[in-house]
């Protein structure tokens, strides 16, 4: 424990330098206004940040918003996933974590299971099981060293992420995915190669999607998110999407948005 410690005493040395590598809007930024009416088409409010990695080309649909931090419900588990594997507190992305063994809200979570099946099932007493075993003090110096929007986790450790004090913004989303996209987080290769890999969500032509989907009902209304990145060969497109969500049958809206938002600009 004591040299993962020393590790993240050392990679804080480069956190200033990493978090300005790429600044949180890039050399060309374009606000596209006029799209906002696919937010009003649903009678919904949002955000949807998309950042070119090659051409370092942001563009922004719903600017004000755009910087707002909210509470990261389960797209956390991107960032959970990472620590717990750097820690080793998980061995690898495929060891079986207990979900508690308690009624749960969805069956599917009624289920002890890897990492691997707990991001797409959004497993939480699994992650809940995780968080224990990672503990505040460890959390909050990871996320200083990845610079994870506000590094607050208060007292909580099983829902600072679900209920808050922490919170990030789309453009904050788009920062830390574009690290990880292209594995330049630090901390270790093998940690981020592995939880890339089980962010793999859909496939389509010579583009490859990563996402993690999130839902918050803390404030009111709920908050939905949608992020990752799209790969095409050796280009990357990063993009954050959220969402005010008024009843349970507006949850599919985030992937849905999301997905209407990369064919616009012909991505996905």
């Amino acid at each position: 424990m004591n040299v993962i410690i020393e590790r993240l005493q050392l990679a804080g040395l480069f956190v200033l330098f990493w978090m300005w590598s790429f600044p949180l809007f890039a050399e060309d930024t374009i606000y596209r206004d006029d799209l906002e009416e696919v937010f009003r088409n649903h009678t919904t409010d949002g955000t949807f940040v998309l950042y070119d990695v090659s051409a370092d080309t942001l563009t922004v649909v719903g600017a004000n918003r755009a910087s707002t931090r909210f509470i990261p419900a389960s797209t956390f588990k991107v960032a959970n996933s990472l620590i717990a594997l750097d820690l080793g507190v998980v061995a690898d992305e495929n060891e079986v974590v207990p979900y508690g063994g308690k009624p749960q809200p969805f069956k599917a979570w009624e289920k002890d299971m890897s990492l691997r099946e707990a991001i797409r099932v959004s497993n939480v007493p699994v992650f809940q099981e995780v968080a224990r075993r990672v503990g505040l003090g460890q959390y909050q110096r990871y996320l200083e060293v990845l610079a994870y929007g506000n590094q607050q986790t208060g007292t909580d450790v099983e829902h600072f992420w679900l209920k808050g004090p922490l919170e990030i913004s789309a453009l904050e989303q788009v920062r830390f995915l574009t690290s990880l996209a292209q594995e330049t987080l630090p901390i270790s290769s093998k940690t981020q190669k592995a939880v890339r890999d089980i962010l793999r969500t859909d496939h389509s032509g010579r583009s490859t999607l990563y996402a993690k989907s999130g839902w918050t009902n803390t404030p009111s209304p709920d908050l939905g998110w949608y992020v990752g990145w799209v790969e095409r060969s050796d280009e990357f497109y990063v993009f954050a999407l959220n969402i005010d969500i008024h009843s349970r049958s507006d949850a599919k809206l985030r992937k849905q948005l999301a997905y209407e938002f990369l064919s616009t600009f012909g991505i996905f």
